[in-house]
């Protein structure tokens, strides 16, 4: 069985009145593994379940490779299975392969024989329940005993398990919604191994931005585009710069266009007068005058109509200002902005932190890490204030803002932009307008934010706090629920807004370009550097 290609042609889904996804084609040959990235809602889950079957479309075709495994939000397996039922899946090719092997070879029929030994070295089925316990160990599930039942594992522990039944099986085309969902950094390290080895057709989703550079060959970015998703050759590291490439030639084109529409202008509605009315006649145009000027005001005239033609169609198909970039607006900083912020000696919270010195200066950029359970959320809670403990100290009147994981609004029943303009006051939600941040579309924002999913409710959040920043903002896993490209924003943000920033994330492509301090904490205790 050779492998085959994954094609899609013009597909199309449709959920009520919302057009989800209007002609979107894919071609994933062997060997490429395709990435898919956007806001949330542009269609990346539903592509997936449309590729593997999961759904069916309202207009399209898809042609699926035979061997085709689908990393489920929720696992396929019966609650009351037990693991070891889920690796004996996950094996059943390999061992039913190698044992048609056997009874082809001992009936001596050979071309049986000769398309099972291709499909068993597909599959690597020697080497499979050595691969099991490999993978097993690379997500973190070897010490899991394989007759414990499904429905006693975490949902972490039921997602790796899931993850890796389909790496042990390697079928021949492997789609993945958020497949590092529940990794550590290990664990998602050791996928990216996996998935770089394997010789099929990989298409997933994703918003790790570290794992789509390591992985993806390809990148596909649904958001919304004139002429459909864009493809981009290379990880993400090319897709950035592809994107800055983008944008300069879009701020460059429209500079460009703004210059001569000034000109045409200039050309349509001042220069014909003054040729026309004000210019001296010469010496020797004033025998001939009569027949000069007809000559000349023809020239002119054909100059303003082919002016105003240029005009009129430069007008019409010119191309839309760029947006400006994700920023903080400067806000208004208490008088003494330089010095220390909050100090903090040893603090402890029972069972959830241990710190014996942190101290927050103005300007100060701290990223938090650690482990789940080290105590991360813990800490920006102390230093908000909203979780009182000993040994904490606030500089007066301070501003703190704190963005948490969970975002909840007093008043649902207001519109997203019902509730910016009452957080921000009237002028301020004037001077800087909802839809010139990027985070909401115009259609969520006049949306109850009790209708609202997560994310946006995040995002409406993060916008709040970018309009008007405090002396001292906190962060809690910022870039949960973004685009990548967004995040990319909120970083570079990041680095130049006003105030202190103390970041919690476990963004692995954060972390590795921290321009400012790291405090690492432990289950016991936390260390700065």
């Amino acid at each position: 069985m050779s492998l085959a290609p994954l094609l899609a042609h013009d597909l199309v889904r449709t959920f009520g009145t919302r057009r989800v996804l209007d002609g979107v084609s894919l071609t994933a040959a062997p060997g490429r593994r395709i990435g898919l990235i956007g806001e949330n809602g542009t269609g990346k889950s539903t592509l997936l379940r449309l590729l593997a079957g999961a759904d069916e479309p309202d207009g399209g075709t898809v042609v699926r490779p035979p061997d085709l495994g689908y990393l489920h939000q929720e696992m396929p397996f019966d609650p009351s299975a037990a693991v070891r039922d889920v690796i004996a899946g996950a094996l059943r090719e390999a061992r039913t392969c190698l044992a048609a092997l056997d009874a082809a070879l001992a009936e001596d029929r050979l071309d049986d024989y000769a398309v099972l030994l291709e499909r068993a070295q597909e599959i690597e089925a020697w080497d499979a329940d050595r691969r099991a316990e490999i993978v097993l160990a690379g997500l973190g599930l070897s010490a899991v005993p394989h007759d414990r039942p499904l429905q006693t594992l975490s949902g972490g522990q039921r997602g790796r398990l899931a993850l890796a039944a389909l790496l042990v099986r390697r079928p021949a085309a492997l789609l993945l919604d958020e497949p590092t969902n529940h990794l550590d950094d290990d664990a998602a390290a050791f996928l990216e191994d996996q998935l770089r080895g394997l010789p099929g057709v990989v298409v997933l989703a994703s918003h790790d931005r570290a794992f789509l550079d390591a992985v993806c060959t390809d990148l596909v970015d649904l958001d919304p585009a004139v002429d459909g998703p864009i493809r981009y050759g290379g990880g993400y590291t090319a897709y950035q710069a592809e994107r800055r490439a983008e944008r300069e030639r879009w701020e460059r084109r429209f500079a460009e266009e703004q210059e001569e529409l000034a000109s045409l202008r200039q050309a349509a509605s001042v220069t014909a007068h003054q040729v026309a009315h004000n210019r001296p006649k010469r010496d020797n145009e004033k025998m001939n005058y009569g027949r000069t000027t007809g000559r000349v005001e023809h020239q002119i005239s054909r100059r303003v109509r082919n002016a105003t033609r240029r005009l009129d169609t430069l007008t019409r198909d010119q191309v839309r200002k760029p947006p400006p970039p994700l920023r903080f607006r400067p806000g208004p900083l208490t008088a003494h902005s330089d010095g220390l912020l909050v100090s903090l000696r040893d603090v402890s919270v029972p069972g959830r932190l241990a710190l014996d010195r942190l101290d927050i200066p103005s300007g100060d950029r701290l990223l938090v890490t650690g482990a789940n359970g080290t105590g991360k959320s813990t800490l920006l809670a102390v230093l908000s204030g909203r979780l009182p403990a000993p040994g904490v100290n606030h500089r007066p009147a301070l501003r703190v803002s704190l963005l948490t994981q969970d975002t909840t609004f007093d008043r649902p029943d207001r519109t997203a932009l019902e509730t910016y303009e009452a957080v921000l006051g009237s002028a301020l939600a004037e001077s800087v307008p909802l839809r010139t941040l990027g985070l909401l579309a115009s259609r969520d924002a006049a949306r109850p934010v009790g209708d609202l999913s997560v994310g946006q409710r995040r995002r409406l959040a993060l916008a709040l706090l970018i309009a008007d920043p405090p002396d001292l903002l906190l962060l809690d896993e910022p870039t949960n629920h973004l685009s990548p490209a967004l995040c990319d924003e909120l970083e570079e943000a990041l680095t130049t807004g006003p105030g202190a920033f103390v970041v919690a994330s476990h963004d692995r492509w954060l972390r590795s370009r921290w321009p400012g301090r790291t405090l690492h904490l432990e289950l016991s205790r936390g260390e700065s550097s």
